[in-house]
């Protein structure tokens, strides 16, 4: 049996991936940065809920620090939510994520949000002097202090990870509270974990259907009842691209899902990426979001259907792909794809 919401929210996430010019070259980091930001703004006027960026530390991407983007954001922006897809909470320190996320929700008048994740990028761990063996541990310590910075009380806490805390208050304060969520991949023990501390649940579906995480989204409502909690939000973030047809979504896309695949496959050991490959990605069976609006929206209803979620996120930036092909999806995804998905869930 499936859920089937009446309404769903829509938004957008971005890597900041370094893009290419009408010419083929790459643009600059600085470059990549400001068209974040205008995607940010488009995505506002397009009527869309959510603009998520995620932090990265290596060359394909242009963001670092995506809360100083997001407030770039916040100041051109009037009604859209503004997060981070995700924040690497394991390399970095819970009592400054808090500060800079009560901040950008000062600044963004409350719309701010921070998704937390343990990352599929391992950069971030060298880079900030943290030992890849204490992965488990890292984060599960800093989630447990986060979840008490968010009650926005004195804090005591003790752990092997960071210097303890004795009373410890923290500034500024959120005028009503800071939305957090957890970012999954598809492990039962996450699922579990952002139950038990109360977070949202943000399901990276990236291979494979998405029916095949129903049993997640099962057992994070019985978590949550078995914790004592009340409902709380699960949405699901998946890679797209959306065109005026599906051959001209699919040739757009193409090239930058391969590169980055590729990139990505040889430190890996994955097998090379090819259009057979990409052409059942965007099918029914695949994880791929690209094609018409028409397409777009009907296996995004399907998915929503299948797992009962509450929003959906297109990460619409994959590998290369010029800012001008992105401006278009997104505006195609706020004016075309939003309505149609409501029409079909209704």
């Amino acid at each position: 049996m499936t859920d089937q919401p009446r309404t769903v929210a829509l938004g957008l996430d971005t890597f900041g991936d370094v893009t290419r010019d009408a010419d083929g070259e790459l643009l600059s980091y600085a470059a990549t940065i400001r068209n974040v930001v205008d995607q940010a703004v488009l995505a506002d006027e397009v009527g869309l809920s959510f603009f998520g960026v995620g932090e990265h530390h290596r060359r394909e991407f242009a963001v670092s620090s995506p809360e100083i983007v997001l407030a770039a954001a916040a100041g051109r922006t009037k009604s859209i939510h503004l997060g981070t897809a995700v924040t690497v909470l394991s390399s970095d320190d819970p009592v400054r994520v808090y500060e800079r996320f009560a901040t950008l929700d000062a600044v963004s008048q409350g719309r701010a949000e921070v998704i937390l994740g343990r990352g599929s990028f391992i950069e971030s761990f060298p880079l900030f002097g943290y030992d890849l063996h204490d992965y488990e541990v890292l984060f599960d310590e800093k989630l447990d202090l986060f979840s008490r910075l968010l009650e926005e009380k004195p804090v005591t806490w003790q752990g092997s990870t960071r210097a303890g805390l004795d009373a410890a208050d923290v500034f500024p304060k959120t005028e009503a509270g800071l939305k957090a969520w957890i970012g999954v991949g598809g492990t039962p023990e996450s699922v579990v974990r952002a139950a038990r501390y109360g977070y949202g649940l943000m399901l990276a579906i990236i291979g494979g259907p998405a029916h095949r995480f129903r049993p997640f989204v099962d057992l994070y409502h019985r978590s949550l009842e078995e914790f004592g909690r009340s409902a709380l939000p699960i949405g699901v973030h998946s890679p797209g691209h959306i065109a005026d047809t599906d051959e001209q979504a699919w040739d757009e896309a193409y090239p930058g899902f391969e590169a980055m695949n590729n990139t990505i496959g040889r430190e890996r050991g994955w097998p090379s990426y090819n259009r057979l490959r990409f052409q059942h990605d965007v099918g029914p069976e695949g994880s791929v979001y690209a094609g018409s609006p028409e397409t777009v929206a009907r296996k995004i209803a399907d998915t929503v259907k299948a797992l009962g979620v509450d929003r959906f996120d297109l990460k619409f930036s994959n590998g290369t792909m010029s800012h001008e092909k992105m401006m278009r999806s997104i505006e195609l995804y706020g004016t075309v794809v939003k309505p149609r998905v409501l029409e079909l869930l209704a």
